[in-house]
């Protein structure tokens, strides 16, 4: 997804393979100016001393017949401080130029100078202090701290349980294949109800903030609830909730335990949290067994296998065997022991069974003073089913889905994926791994923090920066302020060049779920500006609650930041002729990709231009400039700007006749990259021979890149797909132009685009459709249909449909039918399979890639709802 992921992909690798192929792959003017300065100053300081020799000249020879000796020394001075001035000017350009290298090292790890977008963190919100912001987790609760304690569950079967930790279940993993899980209600700030389908077991996980701690951001109470759907298999579930302190959390944790009291808990205290109090109430069922573990685990990243490094085998007064957890394991090596960092309480039971889990902060109250315990059982049942009646109305006020006649197992489905693009927002604390040109190795970004919501918790559970743009159209629709401080938190990862990492992994948990060759971020890679779709968005339907004064103050802090960012792309990305611009990043050496990808524009392996050259246009990234353009001309006014130049680009960028000689095919009459170009490019397995055999130890050799036919620069209008899209996606195309009528007859062409459950991403006709990048990576953008981009088509129809004029008809009938199609497609794959999924196939329809993908594939929401 450009991400190269891994895996919303940058050079040589940044968002990870699948984990293979990162999302798909992971699946200069300055020294002109000193040397001009320094040979400024050379000139000078000869001038100067031919002056002055001339004057001591004058001077000695005054009403004498001047002597040949008297010339002789004074010429040798002049020579000998001439060369000194040389030397002495060389050196001073030498040091120079060394200390200009080193301000080019610094720059891409220096923060934009300007004042911080974030003016409300940790404790200053106390409202959102906590939250379930650990989306790598089945379920966990932490706080909005750079530091954070950290809470989870982890949960188990013994007769599943195998070799290293097999059938623990912890993080979000694909690999566990639970028939479902979920979010099915989440509002983003006080509550959250959860549905995980791991058979022969429902639980349901749910939590509830409530806001009586005095200073120190609430309590809240956390459910686990488990009952058995088949009756025929296990009887018996272990569950283990832990508490956890990262390497930089200043504080403790204590494990306590009364014989007489069915509550365990731990107790602790650290900088962010004060005093607190963490205790466990069994409400339904029969408890079999409890044990704890209280140590030091090696990194947060480690605490299922810490756990499973200690689990033992327990009998008990009936002789019945249990799996369980040693208690305290603090070595003391001859000196006072440790404080442990971790604590993991187990609780074997028998189902159906229903734990709830309290935690209370007792700082702030006086001596005597009642401290208010959180609600457990009925009452906080009642107090969850009030938070649920009060979510479904405003869902309905929000999106008006029943008042447009959907059913309520479709609405049902629309909240679910409303609640998992919010449940899936998480907060990371960290630095990226960075490299520019002017560094020999990478260099850590600044620590900093992250709040964002991810596109998927399982497969891509960190930020991704043309991701998150898209999020935010659903996010701000929800809970604009909430949206305002995600694009807050982002921005201020913006430097000083005005460029802003496209992949985030911050902290221990995120960076254990990526290669280490994924990892590192490059500042000439860019990636598609979608922030400006939802500030477009924000702009257009939002302009009572922007009214607000901290909302305005929030774009007024922004603006020049917008600034910096948009500079950066209209220098970095910009191609050689005005008007034409280029992803970087394209590797033109490759010997195993068919085609070479392009990740930084967030299609990845979509086909370009077969040999990648600095000459070559984009038509996508042009229309992203021109989109950028406008918007930054409409905050520019609405804040008092001087929006002159931003107007000026816009309407250049805009016009339609110079789109067309630079993009237009004349041949195909469709818009196109241009580019050093041939079809005939093709994977091969080298031949055979002694020598490869004996170097790759008689195995087979992976298929290399053979190009059967030198290319030429040319249009390349043999594909079409996405990226041929963009003046009709970005709305850039007249409204009366007759290219805009044949590329509406292209959408609806079913040997082109158009499938009963979406746009295809590629041409059936394309030469590249479904075809492997290397022989090990699968077709990604070449074929499966992509919500976000059916989400800007359907925006672009429903634009064009309600302008007047010749094609206004013909946009709106594939308006309504593209939409219905797209809705019933993805609530059909979300009843079959139970998840919202990364793309979908074109020739069934069925849901493809990683799952869940509750990002951008959230948008149906959106398109169910009909908000642009």
């Amino acid at each position: 997804m450009a991400r190269q992921r891994d895996n919303k992909g940058g050079s040589s690798g940044e968002k990870s393979g699948k984990q293979k192929t990162s999302k798909q792959q992971q699946h200069s003017a300055g020294e002109n100016a000193d040397s001009t300065k320094s040979s400024s100053t050379t000139t000078t300081s000869t001038t100067s001393s031919t002056a002055a020799s001339e004057s001591v000249i004058n001077k000695s020879s005054k009403g004498k017949h001047p002597k040949k000796a008297t010339f002789e020394e004074p010429s040798s001075k002049f020579v000998l401080n001439k060369w000194k001035t040389l030397a002495g000017s060389l050196c001073m350009a030498v040091a120079a130029y060394f200390c200009y290298q080193g301000y080019l090292e610094t720059r891409v790890n220096t923060p934009f100078d300007n004042q911080k977008m974030v003016t409300r963190a940790g404790l200053d919100d106390p409202e959102r202090y906590w939250g379930s912001y650990r989306p790598l987790n089945y379920f966990g609760m932490k706080t909005r701290d750079p530091h954070s304690l950290v809470m989870g569950l982890m949960w188990y079967t013994p007769s599943n349980l195998g070799h290293g930790g097999k059938g623990i279940r912890h993080w979000c993993d694909m690999g566990d294949n639970l028939d479902k899980y979920g979010w099915t209600h989440h509002d983003g700030r006080s509550f959250g109800v959860q549905e995980i389908h791991d058979l022969p077991f429902e639980l349901k996980t749910s939590f509830v903030k409530y806001p009586s701690g005095k200073q120190f951001g609430g309590d809240w109470t956390a459910r686990i609830s488990v009952k058995n759907t088949t009756r025929a298999w296990d009887k018996s579930i272990s569950l283990i909730w832990y508490v956890a302190l990262d390497e930089r959390t200043n504080g403790h944790i204590k494990y306590v335990s009364d014989d007489k009291s069915p509550e365990p808990g731990v107790y602790g205290e650290t900088l962010g949290l004060g005093e607190f109090q963490l205790r466990f109430h069994p409400v339904k069922g029969r408890i079999l067994h409890k044990s704890y573990l209280s140590t030091l685990a090696p990194s947060l990243s480690k605490l299922k296998e810490t756990v499973f490094s200690h689990f033992r085998a327990f009998t008990d007064k009936k002789g019945h065997r249990y799996i369980g957890l040693p208690g305290e394991m603090i070595s003391h090596n001859g000196q006072a022991p440790a404080d442990p960092n971790f604590i993991a309480i187990q609780i074997t039971a028998e189902v159906d069974f229903t734990l709830d889990i309290t935690y209370q902060s007792t700082s702030g109250f006086s001596v005597g003073e009642t401290i208010p315990k959180p609600p457990t059982g009925r009452e906080y049942t009642e107090s969850l089913q009030s938070h649920l009646n009060a979510f479904d109305k405003r869902f309905e006020d929000t999106f008006h889905l029943k008042a447009k006649g959907f059913s309520n197992d479709e609405i049902k489905f629309a909240k679910y994926a409303l609640s998992n693009m919010l449940g899936g927002i998480g907060y990371f604390y960290g630095s990226s791994k960075v490299q520019s040109v002017y560094t020999t190795n990478p260099v850590p970004y600044w620590k900093s923090a992250l709040y964002t919501a991810v596109p998927s918790r399982s497969f891509f559970p960190r930020g991704f920066l043309w991701d998150e743009g898209f999020h935010g159209l659903l996010i701000s629709s929800w809970d604009i302020d909430i949206e305002l401080d995600i694009i807050s938190h982002w921005f201020d990862l913006l430097n000083i060049e005005g460029w802003i990492p496209r992949e985030q992994i911050l902290g221990v948990e995120a960076l254990a779920k990526v290669p280490d060759e994924f990892v590192i971020q490059r500042n000439t890679n860019a990636n598609p500006p979608t922030f400006l779709l939802t500030l477009k968005k924000i702009l257009k339907h939002h302009k009572q609650e922007l009214s607000q004064k901290s909302r305005l103050d929030t774009l007024e802090r922004i603006y020049p930041r917008l600034q910096a960012w948009f500079a950066w792309y209209n220098t970095t990305q910009r191609g050689d002729i005005p008007g034409t611009y280029q992803w970087r990043g394209r590797d033109a050496n490759t010997e195993r990709e068919l085609n070479p990808k392009t990740l930084t524009s967030g299609l990845d392996d979509f086909p370009r231009s077969s040999h990648p050259t600095s000459k070559e246009r984009h038509v996508d990234i042009r229309c992203w400039m021109a989109f950028a353009a406008s918007v930054m001309a409409e905050l520019s006014t609405i804040l008092g700007k001087d929006d002159h130049k931003y107007y000026e680009t816009a309407g250049f960028l805009k016009d339609n006749e110079v789109l067309n000689k630079q993009h237009l095919s004349p041949y195909t009459e469709t818009y196109a990259d241009w580019g050093l170009h041939s079809d005939s490019v093709v994977l091969k397995r080298p031949q055979l021979t002694q020598k490869n055999l004996q170097r790759n130890h008689h195995q087979q050799m992976e298929m290399v890149r053979v190009t059967l036919k030198q290319p030429d620069y040319k249009f390349v209008d043999s594909t079409f797909g996405y990226v041929n899209l963009f003046p009709f996606l970005l709305e850039i195309l007249d409204h009366d132009s007759p290219y805009l009528g044949k590329l509406l007859k292209d959408i609806r062409d079913p040997q082109k685009l158009w499938t009963p459950y979406g746009l295809r991403s590629l041409s059936k006709s394309s030469p590249l459709y479904l075809k492997r990048n290397t022989e090990h990576d699968p077709p990604y953008w070449r074929g499966p249909i992509w919500i976000n981009i059916n989400y800007l088509a359907v925006k672009a129809l429903r634009y064009y449909g309600m302008i007047e004029g010749p094609y206004a008809a013909l946009a709106r009938e594939i308006y309504a039918e593209l939409r219905e199609n797209l809705i019933h497609n993805i609530f059909r794959e979300f009843q079959r399979t139970g998840y919202l999924w990364e793309q979908y196939d074109d020739t069934t329809g069925q849901g493809k890639g990683c799952y869940p993908f509750t990002g951008w594939s959230s948008l149906v929401v959106l398109i169910m709802s009909e908000q642009y």
